[in-house]
């Protein structure tokens, strides 16, 4: 399996991201540490240097697994849910632009965790899934080939597929072959009345792994048996990616070194 860290292009609001500040600074304490790989948050890949990010993962020799959208939610409240078509319209052009980016730099898979939206008060969640797969169909007709990643993410952030259960049956109701999921130990730890039993029962769907600790700190500073976990993905077959979307705690070094350093004790890494 794969390493990897998520951080982001540039400055970005959402807290559980190492590192969000100097993007060269940030891939280069990423390739000296030793991950194999680096997951890109990006809000919108129309305000980057795409040139210079290509040039910057060439010199530090990272491939990037993954692109998550999920800042254009938090920052400007895009969403495939939204009760408002202009909204839905901005929401499908941006995650376009982020397919379009994912196969400029080596075929990426795009994240859909929190740009998917959430049913709004008063609104039925018929209506928002209708919605949703309106989008992602329209995703899918631009770009075929692309694997569009769900992610379940816990109810505190969003009232629509909290869990692996109620995401497997969408999943199976989209039919769209390149729609898998992305399972992530901190909303699995909330939402999972058994997380490797969940793990166990979506092995066909998952495409991609976030390891966060209990606390959304990095793997081993919480209460979460990474060691079963790893043992039912490796169960399962996966070969995929195992990244790091955390918290910058104790500090945005501190939690790199400690996540690195936690995967060389499961074996996933030298």
């Amino acid at each position: 399996m794969q390493t990897c860290i998520a951080i982001s292009t540039s400055g970005a609001k959402f807290a559980a991201l190492a590192m969000k500040a100097d993007f060269k600074d940030s891939l280069r304490k990423v390739a000296e540490l030793g991950f194999d790989a680096v997951e890109l948050a990006i809000r919108d890949p129309h305000i980057i240097d795409v040139n210079e990010i290509k040039r910057l993962l060439r010199e530090f020799h990272l491939p990037v697994p993954a692109i998550a959208t999920g800042q254009a939610y938090g920052e400007e409240g895009l969403s495939f849910s939204d009760p408002d078509p202009e909204i839905r319209r901005k929401a499908v052009e941006r995650v376009k632009s982020h397919i379009d980016l994912a196969l400029e730099i080596g075929g990426a898979q795009v994240i859909i965790g929190l740009i998917r939206g959430t049913v709004k008060p008063g609104r039925d969640k018929e209506e928002a899934e209708k919605y949703l797969m309106e989008c992602l169909s329209e995703l899918f007709k631009y770009q075929p080939d692309i694997t569009l990643t769900m992610e379940p993410i816990n109810r505190y952030e969003t009232n629509l597929y909290n869990d692996t259960h109620s995401l497997k049956r969408f999943i199976d109701q989209a039919g769209q072959p390149n729609l898998k999921m992305l399972v992530d130990t901190f909303h699995m730890n909330i939402e999972e009345p058994d997380m490797i039993e969940s793990i166990l029962n979506v092995k066909d769907y998952i495409s991609h792994v976030h390891f966060a600790d209990s606390n959304r700190w990095a793997p081993g500073c919480g209460h979460l048996n990474f060691k079963e976990i790893l043992k039912a993905l490796r169960k399962i077959g996966y070969q995929g990616t195992i990244s790091t979307e955390i918290l910058p705690q104790p500090s945005q070094e501190e939690c790199m070194k400690l996540t690195i350093e936690y995967y060389r004790k499961l074996g996933l890494t030298k």
